[in-house]
């Protein structure tokens, strides 16, 4: 039996000096229904971690709000001492106050209470890339990012990011601290972040982008991506990411799941290669019924 391997997806490097291979993993899925609470089957979503450096990833995207704290909390019971070459992400910024409830906080403050209490779930003594999960609009930007600042000067952060965020947002960041990535809302489907994404490329920033695998009406038997799909025996999900991978050399796909059998079925996604003309031809599919 083959074992898929993320090496196939090639590298990128964040921040110009931590590379890692572009298909990573989002830890949101290893937590209970609405992102809250202790997943359905703990062991097994710590397998899923666990089975991860066998497959060749080495990048995992997880925020204190997950849970909250029992996707930090579980990488750290399954996987530290961690690998050499294991970047953990994580993101702060956000309150929980139940099932799919999230609020936005951006007071300097919590953020950097955010970062000490990752650091001491993760078991980390300076977290690689911290990503802000969302620009607080009651709280001047450069109040924010100047907060990370200070915490990446005492060897806190190694690198910031930004998440759900416009070209406006990371020009405005940018005046304060340097930003090495942007986790969006990007899908085959959903391509709204278009020019953020092409801001990424001209500047070398990562582009993460979450809910890599919605296909909406575009996954209905005989859609265009299903099609592509079967002729290529591979599922509308590897596809999708697949498509990701080819899209963009800055982009970093984190596909999450609870289940190792999923898990192997992504990473297995980095090897698909399709033609140019067979991926513009599965994009005009695609556009065509998108705006049926």
């Amino acid at each position: 039996m083959n074992i898929p391997n993320a090496k196939a997806s090639g590298t990128f490097s964040i921040g110009g000096d931590l590379t890692v291979h572009r298909l990573g993993f989002g830890a949101m899925r290893i937590t209970g229904n609405g992102v809250w609470g202790e997943p359905k089957d703990r062991e097994e979503a710590k397998r899923v971690l666990k089975r991860l450096p066998d497959l060749g990833v080495n990048l995992i995207d997880t925020a204190d709000a997950y849970g909250p704290e029992v996707s930090e909390n579980l990488i750290a019971e399954a996987l530290h001492p961690y690998p050499s070459g294991m970047l953990i992400a994580t993101k702060g910024g956000f309150t929980r106050q139940g099932p799919n409830k999230w609020t936005v906080v951006g007071r300097p403050e919590y953020l950097r209470q955010c970062v000490e209490m990752s650091l001491r779930r993760l078991k980390l003594e300076r977290i690689d890339l911290w990503q802000l999960h969302r620009i607080d609009p009651a709280v001047p930007v450069e109040d924010q990012i100047g907060e990370l600042k200070k915490m990446q000067k005492e060897g806190k952060i190694r690198h910031i990011g930004l998440s759900e965020v416009s070209v406006k947002d990371i020009e405005q960041a940018v005046k304060t601290a340097k930003i090495v990535s942007v986790q969006n809302k990007y899908n085959i489907a959903d391509r709204t972040h278009e020019d953020v994404l092409q801001y990424c490329e001209k500047h070398s920033l990562g582009f993460i982008p979450w809910f890599p695998m919605e296909a909406g009406k575009l996954n209905r038997p005989g859609s265009a991506l299903e099609q592509a799909a079967k002729s290529h025996n591979a599922s509308t999900a590897q596809l999708a990411v697949a498509w990701l991978l080819h899209h963009s050399p800055v982009m970093l796909p984190i596909p999450g799941t609870s289940s190792v059998k999923h898990l192997e079925e992504n990473v297995a996604a980095a090897e698909i290669k399709l033609s140019d003309m067979e991926w513009q031809t599965m994009e005009k599919g695609i556009a065509k019924s998108a705006s049926a």
